[in-house]
């Protein structure tokens, strides 16, 4: 029975990295869609989502199954919460990549309103967050994990940055608003796919050390016990 459940902690443990190769991808070629104005990347992105969905029906349902029929404990239990809590974030992820191919699609009807400079230098970043975030799961390395938490403000600066730019472009010339509004759309998109590797990096942080640093739940808690609040 044991032998078992654990063959099935490694199916989820397949999927989810199946499931998140899937998601860098999708990141990928919606960018590559909007600067290289290419509208059957878009169709790219949207196929990749349909097998992004599916896993993430699949792992849900084997997470609750497991914890169901088994019942499991201590690290077992952890790993399946957090297996649950990973999921639901790269959905998002790829959600956030549709949003962009939505704006793309829109972007390509009209001429190219400027240069893309600092938005492909942001969806590298964001990318590499999940990336990085992906990797300190594997390799179970909280350190690594913080490091992903310390990159969200570098992915904030340039969404920040092409606001400002677009929105002088806006002031000058009301015409490039619909361009504009669309492009800044896609600078969200990517400050959140950010905030959702932040997300998984922190459910490392607790799957290894049994920690929880979301909202900085420790520094409240050191505060509080300091202060007797």
């Amino acid at each position: 029975m044991h032998r078992h459940f654990d063959e099935k902690l490694r199916q989820i443990n397949e999927r989810l990295l199946r499931m998140a190769a899937l998601s860098e991808e999708m990141i990928k070629i919606a960018i590559q869609a909007l600067v290289d104005r290419e509208s059957a990347k878009i169709e790219e992105v949207f196929k990749l989502e349909d097998q992004v969905n599916d896993l993430q029906i699949e792992i849900d349902e084997e997470v609750v199954h497991l914890i169901a029929l088994m019942q499991p404990v201590a690290t077992d239990l952890r790993f399946l919460i957090v297996a649950s809590k990973i999921n639901a974030e790269l959905e998002r992820i790829a959600d956030q990549s549709i949003n962009i191919c939505q704006s793309t699609r829109f972007l390509l009807k009209y001429p190219q309103l400027k240069p893309f400079v600092d938005l492909p230098i942001m969806a590298d970043i964001a990318q590499g967050m999940v990336h990085e975030s992906l990797d300190a799961y594997v390799q179970k390395n909280s350190a690594r994990a913080r490091q992903v938490l310390t990159t969200d403000d570098k992915v904030d600066a340039y969404k920040d940055q092409i606001f400002r730019e677009l929105l002088t472009y806006m002031m000058s010339e009301p015409s490039t608003i619909p361009r504009a509004f669309s492009i800044i759309l896609i600078s969200r998109n990517l400050e959140k796919i950010g905030d959702h590797a932040t997300n998984i990096a922190e459910e490392v942080i607790y799957l290894v050390e049994a920690r929880d640093v979301r909202h900085h739940h420790e520094e409240k808690l050191r505060h509080e016990n300091r202060t007797g609040h």
